[in-house]
């Protein structure tokens, strides 16, 4: 309860928290469940035209809020061109190359595949944080990478695979790095945390999703939705991105960089169960065995980095999100 005075009592900071865990993992749930929802999708939808479409909606919802606030909208346009140049930037990286490769990605190959690959996320951020950044890895970080890199090989072993899908493990593989470089560059737009997340959240959608509709529409050509793809638009543009967004930035308020690590780390096998429910992807007992190594790497990639940071720090998902 709270105090007389308006301080808050270990027991509200402790069912603030437990709230905020839920909050968290309700998030990832709708975002492993993007997976099964894009892949019907794409029996109708061409992937880039159908990513496009998916994150439009959402960046109407996000600037309309935005926009509708004067607050935010102060915030909005008190802004350089520089910042606008950098924004712009992240919005091309963050969702006209991450989001478009993993839809032509999900397109040519089966989900648990994709996700695999998009948990090497953790592993480039660190590498290019020790660039960038200057943040070094230490010797538990570069052994755990390794345990990766093992679990990558042991999955698609033996390496036969035909034309198609290697190239869609290109398309993806450059959608891991575009992750990657887009965590980079988003937590250097966040570090003065001086504007709300949603604000930068609502540009960057803005400007990728406009881009990638345009590429869309140049490669694909008109297409017509039928109300089972516009059913699934509408839930993937309101409920997976524009409330999953407002939901999980009200709880990064609370959790702390180590309770994002772990929750993070619950994606990998919530979307490999969803994928053999729905999708009847059958992993092979070699295929399990590279996801658990790969997945433990991502985890204590980053469990590791969270350690490092100051306990109230916050960090944001590096993988999975889509």
């Amino acid at each position: 309860m709270t105090k007389n005075n308006g301080e808050i009592t270990p027991e509200d900071e402790v069912r603030q928290h437990r709230i905020a865990v839920a909050e968290a993992l309700f998030v990832t749930l709708l975002w492993s469940s993007s997976w099964v929802i894009i892949k019907f999708g794409l029996e109708e939808l061409p992937p880039i035209t159908f990513s496009g479409l998916r994150y439009l909606i959402a960046s109407i919802i996000l600037m309309t809020v935005i926009l509708s606030q004067k607050k935010l909208r102060r915030a909005l346009q008190g802004q350089s061109r520089k910042w606008w140049l950098t924004v712009t930037a992240y919005g091309l990286v963050f969702v006209a190359i991450t989001q478009g490769a993993q839809f032509v990605g999900l397109d040519i190959l089966n989900a648990i595949t994709v996700s695999l690959l998009l948990n090497l996320t953790p592993i480039l951020v660190l590498v290019l944080g020790a660039i960038s950044l200057q943040e070094k890895p230490d010797a538990k970080q570069v052994a755990w990478i390794l345990v990766g890199v093992i679990g990558v090989l042991i999955y698609f072993h033996p390496i036969d695979l035909p034309f198609d899908q290697l190239l869609g493990l290109a398309v993806v593989l450059v959608g891991v790095i575009a992750n990657a470089a887009s965590s980079i560059m988003g937590r250097a737009i966040n570090r003065n945390r001086i504007l709300p997340p949603i604000v930068i959240t609502g540009v960057s959608i803005t400007i990728g999703s406009l881009v990638l509709a345009t590429v869309g529409l140049v490669l694909e050509g008109p297409t017509s939705v039928s109300p089972t793809s516009m059913a699934y638009l509408l839930w993937l543009g309101v409920v997976n991105t524009a409330l999953a967004f407002t939901i999980w930035n009200k709880a990064m308020q609370t959790l702390r960089a180590i309770d994002v690590s772990i929750i993070n780390g619950t994606m990998l096998p919530q979307i490999v169960i969803l994928s053999i429910i729905f999708l009847n992807e059958m992993p092979t007992l070699l295929d399990y065995f590279g996801l658990i190594l790969v997945g433990l790497s991502a985890f204590f990639v980053q469990w590791v980095r969270a350690k490092k940071l100051n306990s109230r720090q916050k960090i944001p998902i590096e993988g999975e999100t889509i």
